[in-house]
């Protein structure tokens, strides 16, 4: 695998915005019982933050509303990538999913604050905690945070995709200790400010995951450039290749995290015209092995022409091969 591929699939797992990907290997019955429970938990949980007065509950209760909601959109994502393309929307449906993580990250960014602003509020205006309360509802929290990863992990034990969601659950897990933990503290030691301590570490992972994701999926929208592909890179790569003479009016954007797309004219000497699908072939192997992009529109012009848009040869428009 090349060095820009390898990069592109180890970030998306990294900073992944959506789901999908890891849950590939996840029947759609296991996904929404993982849906439902988790969604169960965050209702369970802001329930018991408010009658214990534990704004760490809160916290917690929104990271797992995020979690939710994203494996909900992966659900429903998965469900409208089924359809099939139309004169409307002629490249599908594969970017359902990243609206709704825009929508899911930007309400998850606002209760952050809020938490924020809660757990500070705290430090000056101390409230009387329940703290056994607070521990049996993050003990609820720690079964069904493991339960949901082993439903997510015994589907596809061999499945490197599977284990990264495993991962993610094991990850909520570690907030529920810590949470547990801070209520072990408040009812034996009487630290109440362990709360609003634990709710800041919280709120600031929280607010840390929208920072990492919402300008990547702000960025796909807008048809950026992927961010781990240099342009030049790929032109002078391109420009290597036997019978291309440039490359310009270039776009390369990212129809989803999974998949690029490309467009550009192609400069080549008429004297290679007879090469033509060979180099048309070679350019697009070149463009899926070293850079991930596997839909590329390539259009060739003759060297003595391309300078010139308006009397340019244009032999040949090639679309997705």
């Amino acid at each position: 695998m090349s060095e820009h591929k390898q990069q592109h699939d180890e970030g998306g797992h990294s900073h992944g915005l959506t789901r999908s990907d890891d849950l590939a290997g996840v029947s759609d019955l296991r996904l929404i019982w993982a849906v439902i429970i988790n969604h169960i938990l965050t209702v369970g949980e802001v329930i018991a933050g408010i009658f214990s007065g534990s704004v760490a509950l809160l916290s917690d209760a929104a990271h797992n509303f995020n979690d939710a909601n994203a494996l909900l959109i992966a659900y429903i994502a998965r469900k409208i990538a089924k359809k099939e393309a139309t004169e409307r929307f002629t490249f599908g449906y594969r970017r359902a999913e990243l609206l709704g993580a825009v929508i899911n990250l930007t309400l998850l960014a606002v209760i952050g604050l809020y938490l924020v602003y809660e757990g500070i509020r705290r430090f000056f205006e101390p409230e009387e905690i329940t703290g056994w309360l607070m521990a049996a509802a993050s003990i609820l929290a720690l079964v069904i945070d493991v339960g949901t990863a082993l439903l997510l992990w015994a589907m596809s034990k061999g499945s490197l995709n599977v284990r990264a969601a495993f991962v993610h659950n094991i990850v909520d897990a570690a907030g529920s200790v810590a949470v547990l933990i801070g209520a072990g503290a408040i009812i034996w030691l009487q630290w109440n400010w362990v709360d609003p301590v634990l709710t800041l570490i919280l709120s600031a992972y929280i607010l840390y995951q929208v920072y990492a994701m919402l300008p990547k999926a702000m960025r796909i929208l807008m048809e950026g450039t992927p961010v781990d592909l240099d342009v030049q890179d790929l032109v002078d790569e391109v420009e290597k290749l036997e019978g291309v003479e440039g490359l310009h009016h270039l776009h390369v954007w990212e129809l989803d995290e999974q998949n690029r797309a490309l467009e550009a004219h192609i400069v080549i000497d008429r004297d290679r015209a007879d090469d033509l699908q060979a180099t048309k072939q070679e350019i697009k192997e070149t463009l899926a092995h070293e850079f991930g992009i596997e839909h590329s529109t390539l259009e060739f012009e003759y060297a003595d022409d391309a300078c010139d848009p308006d009397t340019a040869s244009v032999i040949a428009g090639m679309a997705e091969g």
